[in-house]
């Protein structure tokens, strides 16, 4: 229990600063290494063969190293064996970077330079930003918060509460490769498959459990329980991911906005399904409400997560 309250806190405190070093980091060069290598011209289950091996070459050597990592700190001594399970399980947490890049959104808004929002904006997330107004920036960086509260939150606390370090690093790795090669489009359709499918299966539970957990976190942030609940069973399955939709359709609830619509990727529109319902004119404030809900799932989920192992 003590580890897992620790390795919360050192991300409020740390975050993800550049100089430190970074398992994600590694993922990605190791995923750039093999995408490199094994991606090329080849029938469709050619493709998605190579792209098996390219998701088990990567979950397997994260999760080896993860846990290599842990048992020998452990062996040289008790103390750095924590401290090892510590910074594994904090380096899997965004708490404290989904803020600060968040934040440096609003603070370009709030000075009235659109430019630099989208510029901002840009670094966390895949769509096109150059031509967005300030009301859809303001919904871009909201669905963004709603879907990394999820990935970057709940998702790897719920596989610290249930495996600790090894699992929430397996889960990283697999949402890593998602967000690298998971793409529906022509380089990516077959090579990225079965990283998509896989990121889709590992994230079912934890994206249902963020999704109430807005709800709950809504109702403490002086909002409704009842919104958000009901905006996600009657909306959440309308996106085209099985999970992203749940968190998105929550917070739209929770905001009384709605989020989606049409979006450029790489110069091609996409017409996503609108969640929500628009009660309120949309105001830079509300990226700071959606700040408020996500820190309040998270605490949620690690007082349930305290629970479960003082249980276990």
């Amino acid at each position: 229990m003590l580890l897992l309250i620790s390795s919360y806190i050192a991300d409020l405190i740390f975050g993800d600063p550049e100089w430190l070093p970074h398992p994600v980091r590694g993922m990605g060069r190791l995923i750039s290494f093999l995408d490199n290598r094994l991606r090329g011209s080849g029938g469709k289950w050619t493709e998605r063969i190579k792209g098996v091996i390219l998701t088990l070459a990567v979950v397997g050597i994260s999760t080896y190293f993860a846990y290599l990592f842990i048992a020998l700190a452990g062996k040289l001594n008790p103390f750095l064996g924590n401290l090892a399970w510590v910074y594994l399980s904090y380096t899997a947490l965004s708490i404290k970077d989904l803020r600060i890049k968040t934040k440096a959104i609003l603070k370009e808004i709030e000075n009235s330079s659109i430019i630099g929002a989208r510029r901002q904006l840009s670094k966390i997330i895949g769509r096109d930003t150059q031509n967005l107004s300030k009301d859809r920036t303001i919904v871009a960086t909201i669905e963004s918060v709603a879907e990394n509260t999820n990935d970057g939150i709940i998702a790897p606390l719920f596989c610290l509460i249930l495996g600790g370090p090894v699992l929430a690093i397996a889960y990283k790795s697999i949402n890593t490769l998602d967000s690298m090669v998971g793409y529906k489009n022509e380089k990516y359709l077959h090579f990225g498959w079965f990283s998509a499918r896989l990121d889709d299966l590992v994230n079912f539970i934890p994206a249902r459990i963020c999704g109430f957990l807005i709800a709950v976190s809504s109702l403490f942030n002086k909002k409704s329980f009842k919104e958000p609940f009901k905006t996600m069973l009657k909306d959440g399955r309308k996106h085209f991911s099985p999970n992203s939709g749940i968190s998105e359709a929550a917070m739209a609830g929770a905001l009384g906005i709605s989020l989606g619509g049409v979006w450029s990727y790489q110069g091609k529109l996409s017409v996503k399904p609108y969640l929500g319902e628009e009660k309120r004119v949309i105001q830079p404030s509300f990226i700071n409400e959606a700040l408020a809900i996500s820190l309040g799932s998270s605490i949620l989920m690690i007082i349930i997560g305290v629970a479960v192992r003082w249980i276990i």
